[in-house]
């Protein structure tokens, strides 16, 4: 009797078991025949992932878990404000250093007796954007030759002249100014050379795009110690984020592919390389001997810089938040639960910890985060033996267990982020510009542009204007000191600007100062 009911109890266990596994099936299938569906209709989807609207509330349990109870302008949703209480949106007033055109408008009456018949009592006036059309400036450089009146008679004369101004190429017919803007236009703005070239024609300059291809490549020497520099800076940092993406190379018969590769030292330095292979030397290349805390995603192209006396790793908790909703779709009642943990923790890091002191961070995350990351890691262990092989449910727990540690570690340190968006979002500018000019033309090619788009990154890291610190750096650049080449990082640009040589300098500079725009004025028209 005992055997038997063994036996009666086995089989319903087992029962229990296929029909689970059954109805993961079904699931599946009926996602498979969803996303079959939307390609027959031609229908791409985006590839940001979002939270369905009808998981998007977090439970009331994990919110005064993770924000506490206490009545605060973070701890509530936001009220929406009526509509008559709105406040009604404020002009921004117009750049005042964009050059100005004053035009008086009188009416046909005083136009008819004059000014003498009237008195004025006052004015109305408004602002209106128009357009000029942009154009190169040819600087003329006149060198005039003298010699002395009293040395005409002797049978040697010293011929004076000027010295040669300094060009950041030389014997080149492009000034600094105008070199900047053709780096901005391809790497800033995205325009490959064929489309620069066509704008160029149209401002009346012949200018062949093999020309300008000619000069990034000689400005990319000019500016590699430089980035070097801020290289090795970037890697004494306490910690990085990096990432990478393909792109394409142009051969004779078929592209072949190389990878970009980023590298972000918040908050100094964005910077770019380029490698054929995504492999470990690429990787060693990027870091080289780097000791800190690296953020990344679980690639293992990156595992033999961890260990002992080396890297450490800190997981991104947005690439573990990508595989949950990707089994939210299949299952959303059971991965509910641990989605709502991510979102949380996320929620967070937005509220609470970014706008905290930097002394009290650690001590937020300790108490609000780290909680929910225990319990996260505790639904995964619970699920992970019932979760079906190659399922969107069992490749997001096997990722979030294989980077547990990695994870885990944003908790106990207030300076790591807790995802690795930042590099991601850098990122996108090769994403962008390869969309555009579709791959480079060569392993010189690719150097220029990683080499630029660093600088440009950076820039915009600590919102410098590209154009004019390219513009300046190039004038700067050629007899600077190559041991204080680091004073010329966007990191320490506006330092630099305020040394008083380096401003005499610039102010020498005959060419920048035919790129400065003229004060602002009213002109009578």
């Amino acid at each position: 009797m005992t055997t038997l009911l063994a036996r009666i109890e086995e089989l319903e266990t087992r029962q229990a078991r296929l029909e689970r596994e059954r109805d993961e099936y079904r699931k599946l299938y009926l996602l498979a025949r969803e996303e079959i569906e939307q390609l027959k209709r031609g229908l791409l989807g985006q590839k940001a992932h979002r939270a369905p609207k009808d998981t998007s509330q977090l439970s009331l349990f994990l919110l005064e878990l993770a924000l506490g109870s206490g009545s605060g302008d973070d701890d509530g949703p936001r009220q929406r404000v009526p509509e008559h209480e709105r406040r009604k949106p404020v002009r921004k007033p117009l750049p005042e250093n964009l050059p100005r055109v004053h035009i008086e408008l009188l009416p046909p009456e005083v136009e008819r007796e004059g000014l003498d018949a009237f008195e004025r009592i006052g004015s109305e006036s408004r602002e209106v954007i128009e357009r000029r059309p942009a154009s190169a400036v040819v600087v003329e450089v006149v060198k005039p030759k003298f010699v002395r009146k009293s040395d005409r008679q002797a049978l040697t004369t010293a011929v004076l002249v000027a010295e040669t101004p300094e060009l950041p190429i030389p014997r080149s017919i492009a000034g600094p100014g105008f070199l900047a803007d053709t780096i901005v236009k391809r790497w800033q703005d995205h325009l490959p050379l064929h489309r620069m070239e066509g704008i160029f024609r149209r401002e009346g300059l012949d200018l062949n795009r093999s020309t300008v291809c000619g000069w990034h490549i000689e400005l990319a020497d000019l500016v590699e110690p430089l980035v070097t520099a801020m290289h090795v800076d970037a890697l004494e940092q306490p910690y990085v984020c990096v990432d990478a993406t393909g792109v394409l190379v142009q051969d004779r018969e078929k592209c072949r592919h190389g990878h970009f590769w980023v590298l972000v030292a918040p908050p100094k330095h964005v910077l770019f390389l380029f490698s054929e292979k995504q492999d470990g030397e690429a990787v060693d290349r990027l870091l080289p001997d780097y000791r800190g805390i690296v953020v990344a995603d679980a690639h293992t192209v990156y595992d033999h810089i961890y260990g002992p006396g080396k890297a450490s790793e800190a997981g991104c908790w947005s690439h573990t938040r990508k595989y949950f909703l990707d089994a939210l779709r299949v299952d959303p009642v059971l991965v509910r639960e641990p989605f709502e943990y991510i979102q949380t923790l996320f929620a967070i890091e937005r509220r609470i910890i970014k706008r905290a002191p930097p002394p009290e961070r650690g001590k937020l995350r300790r108490e609000r985060s780290g909680p929910l990351v225990e319990a996260f890691f505790e639904w995964c262990d619970q699920h992970q033996e019932h979760a079906l092989d190659e399922s969107p449910l069992h490749a997001a727990i096997r990722y979030a267990t294989n980077q547990r540690e990695a994870l885990k570690r944003f908790v106990g340190d207030p300076q790591l982020p807790m995802h690795n968006n930042v590099s991601e979002r850098e990122l996108r500018r090769e994403a962008v510009g390869r969309r555009n000019w579709m791959f480079v033309g060569s392993a010189d090619g690719a150097r220029a542009n990683t080499t630029f788009v660093s600088l440009l990154a950076s820039c915009a890291m600590h919102k410098i204007e590209p154009w004019a610190y390219l513009r300046d750096l190039f004038c700067l650049l050629p007899s600077w000191p190559v041991s204080r080449v680091l004073e010329l990082a966007p990191a320490s640009w506006s330092t630099t600007l305020q040394d008083p040589q380096v401003q005499q300098r610039l102010e020498a500079n005959i060419f920048r100062r035919a790129t400065l725009l003229p004060a602002p004025q009213h002109a009578a028209a």
